[in-house]
């Protein structure tokens, strides 16, 4: 759509692949985060935000949920705060401004190069379990931070997820606490 034409035209894109993939944090890009509880319709508003902004999204809690993807398939030991650093610090998500998110492949083979839709994959109930079992490993965490600020992109971003306010951007410019009833 219009969004990610705007995100093309400002030199955002990965080269070679083609995706959104963030690259360099760009500490001036303006920030609007939204939190809340589960279930309060913070992602939903949150993409509306960025789609009607032209803006990059980022879904913070799809990232723990990436790398838990990648544990399951790849039979990795959640256990082991070495193996899931490297899986964080080796993904290249893509929220794209239909709600889809994709893993960029960029070093795959020529029959699996491109983008994977993992939209559907990442909300299995095992890859869910996983994600709270991995989500307390702290040298984790700190790898998905350095992540979740290669976000800050010109023309801004729209981050939505638990601390993104607090933790995460907490200079945010403005800062959404959502409840629902």
């Amino acid at each position: 759509g219009a969004a990610r034409e705007r995100r093309a035209r400002a030199g955002r894109r990965c080269r070679g692949t083609g995706a959104s993939v963030m690259i360099d944090a760009d500490p001036t890009a303006p920030v609007v985060t939204i939190d809340g509880p589960t279930a309060s319709g913070k992602g939903t508003i949150a993409l509306k935000v960025a789609r009607a902004l032209g803006w990059h999204y980022l879904d913070s809690g799809s990232l723990y949920r990436l790398v838990a993807l990648e544990v399951v398939r790849g039979g990795v030991d959640p256990a082991d705060a070495g193996r899931l650093v490297a899986i964080a610090r080796t993904l290249r998500p893509w929220f794209g401004d239909d709600g889809r998110i994709r893993l960029s492949r960029p070093q795959a083979g020529p029959a699996e190069a491109g983008h994977e839709d993992v939209t559907d994959a990442i909300r299995a109930e095992e890859v869910g379990q996983m994600a709270s079992r991995i989500a307390v490993v702290p040298a984790l965490r700190d790898a998905l931070l350095a992540l979740q600020h290669s976000f800050r992109q010109a023309p801004g971003l729209v981050a939505d997820g638990r601390d993104m306010g607090t933790v995460v951007f907490p200079d945010a410019g403005l800062k959404v606490f959502l409840t629902a009833s």
